[in-house]
């Protein structure tokens, strides 16, 4: 059984947005990205975090970045609001510019807020569309467009199991990510002539520095497997991202799911 290669995506460029705090799930995929070779390009935008209950240091993305050029061969980073219309064209221009080429996109972003039905309203449901939706579609559109070269090209969405598991209390969010599942099913039969694979990774509850103990308590009760790492779901994402994903499109893959640390393994060879 082949043994999959330590860096096997060097001369490949991935551009992986969302990557703006040390513990979340964007930079574990830059960092496992960039382990295995890969130039990378990221986005980060550190006013939505400050938001957020898990905030962001001021100086947190820069941080990282000094981090991931100590693993990956080159990388380069801007930050970027994604809601604006205009922003997922002029990435796009950005990581061609650096680099020449994207091999792998990686639509990690995302916008949430609490709300349920009884709280949503328009403004809501349209700044959680313009990120999680919006800005995803046309970063693939820009793929798909300047894809040149001989390397696989590669679209992983990070997605959040809403065909799956219910999400009460968070209307908007549940509506627009469960978008991207049937934007990768469709958009792998478009691309399929291409040599462009789609897949999306659902990666469950994953700690990255928002769960409660109490959260933590109940999780771990429902499921012994209950609670995903930043570093499991990057692992999975590497997988896709490589050349022993060839033959995978079209594809959720539930990171908790039964059957999927099997199918991580035989592609690994571990």
């Amino acid at each position: 059984m082949r043994v999959m290669n330590s860096r096997e995506l060097t001369g490949r460029t991935a551009l992986i947005t969302g990557v703006t705090r040390r513990a979340g799930i964007g930079a574990a995929i830059a960092r496992e990205l960039g382990r295995a070779g890969a130039r990378l390009f990221v986005s980060y935008f550190r006013p939505y975090d400050r938001q957020q209950v898990w905030g962001v240091e001021p100086d947190e993305p820069e941080s990282l970045l000094r981090e991931l050029r100590s693993l990956a061969p080159e990388v380069d980073a801007t930050e970027m609001d994604l809601s604006q219309s205009e922003s997922p064209a002029e990435l796009f221009r950005q990581a061609r510019q650096r680099f020449g080429c994207v091999d792998i996109l990686v639509n990690n972003a995302a916008h949430w807020e609490k709300g349920g039905i009884d709280e949503v309203h328009a403004d809501q449901l349209d700044r959680h569309y313009a990120v999680n939706v919006r800005a995803s579609v046309l970063l693939c559109a820009e793929f798909a467009r300047h894809k040149q070269g001989n390397t696989p090209g590669r679209i992983i969405n990070i997605t959040s199991g809403q065909n799956q598991t219910p999400m009460p209390g968070q209307i908007a969010y549940v509506v627009t990510k469960a978008a991207l599942d049937a934007l990768t099913l469709t958009l792998s039969a478009e691309l399929a002539g291409g040599g462009i694979t789609v897949n999306a990774v659902d990666p469950g509850p994953t700690d990255t520095g928002w769960i409660s103990d109490e959260l933590r308590s109940r999780l771990l009760q429902e499921s012994p497997d209950g609670i995903s790492s930043p570093e499991a779901i990057a692992r999975l994402v590497r997988l896709l991202a490589g050349d022993d994903a060839a033959s995978i499109t079209g594809q959720v893959i539930r990171a908790q799911a039964p059957g999927t640390a099997a199918l991580f393994t035989k592609a690994a060879g571990s």
